[in-house]
């Protein structure tokens, strides 16, 4: 399959039940390089979330009892599908969403990789044979599907992120609505909806549906979806939640964060540095697990800033599609402005600005800011942007309860060449993942992926996580007689 094959399904179109008109209208693709407009797809009402989500809870029940056998094939089936087509994928994402080329590859080698991790899900044991009293009883507790999720996911990330929901709910017998950004709606929803088209997965499991705040409302109050499973900023995910919760509804929320990373007095300064500046450029800091805070030991904070800087000043910025760069465009002007305003605010209240802190239209340079105290903008807030942001710290105890001076708690990361001292540094630390001589953005999908605090609601992506996402428990007893009772 090539991108240019499967445009001709997806111009002005979404994917519910086969290709369709959205009711909704279009909306217009552009490259975030050069504002050139890519494509035109549908873009969907309320009144297509309500019907698409309909003809999902008419086709789960049937997915559901399909062979484990089967799902798993699919699944694998799709893996390969996205491998094989690898080279138009990486060219679309690197376009559609500005990250550089090696950025985008990577983002499709771990989403293939995750969608063979779900497929083993398909084949494990998915229950307990529970003890009991009465002879001639069996009792039993197993995991079942959901039923309907609904996917809502952000533009940063958009392949990786809609897959780490779709594979594993799908492996699990639950029928999927995705509704991407629509900034990315083709790498975010449309193209994995022809991948798992071309798979043979059932008419009617799986919809794509491009949209804004309407159609997000939509699919987390319609009667049908029994799981929300958002990823995006703190903000809306609070009012994800709250809408989920009045609806009675399980919701799984991935959220910002303000992640730091601590460089301890014994570390590899040039290695932390490295740590430090791949962790804040890299897709221009546009990460949830973006390395935001960098707290230094005052003895060799002047070491770091020299080595982090240098390191700033060597990233080349601009088209990654026609230029080989380091960093690409930023997603949008409203986003580089607002990150922009923490900058220059940071600045203002006293931090000082050792490079960076420029942009010609949406190339932002790739910014470290010394000396910021933990009342700053750019300490209390996430960032969002190529920006680093470092504070000192004296001893062990307040780089922990600086790194824990937020309401956030998604990624964190220590650098010390004593290993005893980075654990224990880390046992202090209030985040979902914790990397020592490691950088915050880290991802795997055997691993348990979430956050604390403001970052998540405790739910986590993943491995054997996905069972405790997608499936709920039921308990199930048999008897060899049926009794009589008492009355």
């Amino acid at each position: 399959m090539t991108i240019s094959a499967a445009r001709s399904e997806w111009d002005g179109q979404l994917f519910s039940g086969g290709w369709r008109t959205a009711e909704g209208g279009t909306t217009d693709v552009f490259e975030k390089a050069t504002g050139q407009r890519l494509a035109t797809v549908g873009l969907a009402s309320a009144v297509d979330v309500a019907a698409a989500t309909k003809r999902a809870a008419a086709a789960q029940p049937a997915w559901a009892a399909t062979s484990f056998e089967e799902r798993a094939a699919i699944l694998r089936r799709a893996a390969a599908l996205l491998e094989e087509s690898s080279a138009d994928v990486i060219d679309w994402l690197v376009r559609e969403t500005g990250e550089i080329r090696a950025r985008a590859t990577h983002e499709v080698r771990i989403s293939v990789g995750e969608i063979r991790e779900a497929a083993a899900l398909a084949g494990q044991p998915f229950g307990e044979l529970l003890p009991t009293t009465e002879r001639g009883r069996v009792s039993i507790a197993q995991r079942v599907p959901l039923g309907v999720v609904a996917a809502i996911t952000p533009w940063n990330a958009p392949v990786i992120l809609g897959v780490r929901v779709i594979a594993p709910a799908l492996a699990l017998g639950n029928a999927v609505v995705i509704k991407p950004d629509v900034q990315t709606p083709i790498t975010g929803g449309l193209l994995l909806a022809s991948i798992f088209e071309e798979a043979g997965l059932p008419d009617g499991v799986l919809h794509a549906l491009p949209g804004a705040a309407e159609a997000g409302e939509a699919l987390v109050v319609d009667p049908h979806t029994r799981l929300i499973s958002f990823t995006g900023s703190t903000a809306t995910g609070r009012r994800v939640g709250e809408l989920a919760g009045r609806h009675l509804k399980k919701v799984s929320l991935e959220l910002g964060g303000n992640n730091a990373l601590i460089v301890l007095d014994d570390a590899d300064i040039d290695a932390a540095a490295s740590s430090g500046a791949w962790g804040s450029f890299l897709h221009q800091g546009q990460l949830c697990f973006s390395t935001g805070r960098h707290l230094v030991q005052d003895s060799v904070a002047d070491a770091y800033l020299d080595a982090i800087t240098s390191r700033a000043d060597a990233l080349a910025v601009g088209d990654p599609f026609r230029d080989d760069v380091e960093l690409g465009p930023i997603i949008n002007q409203r986003q580089l402005d607002r990150f922009d305003a923490i900058v220059q605010g940071t600045v203002a209240a006293g931090a000082r600005l050792r490079t960076g802190g420029t942009h010609e239209d949406l190339f932002y340079r790739p910014t470290v800011l010394e000396g910021v105290a933990p009342s700053m903008p750019a300490f209390v807030e996430e960032i969002f942007g190529p920006v680093a942001a470092v504070t000192t710290f004296a001893s062990d105890d307040e780089a922990v309860a600086l790194a824990n001076q937020t309401e956030y708690g998604l990624a964190a990361a220590i650098y010390s060449q004593s290993l005893g001292r980075g654990l224990e540094v880390a046992r202090s630390m209030r985040a979902g993942m914790v990397h020592v001589n490691d950088t915050t953005i880290n991802d795997q999908a055997i691993a348990p992926f979430g956050g604390m605090g403001a970052s998540g609601n405790g739910g986590r992506f993943g491995s054997l996580a996905n069972w405790e996402e997608f499936t709920q428990w039921q308990w199930c007893t048999t008897r060899d007689h049926a009794p009589h009772f008492a009355f």
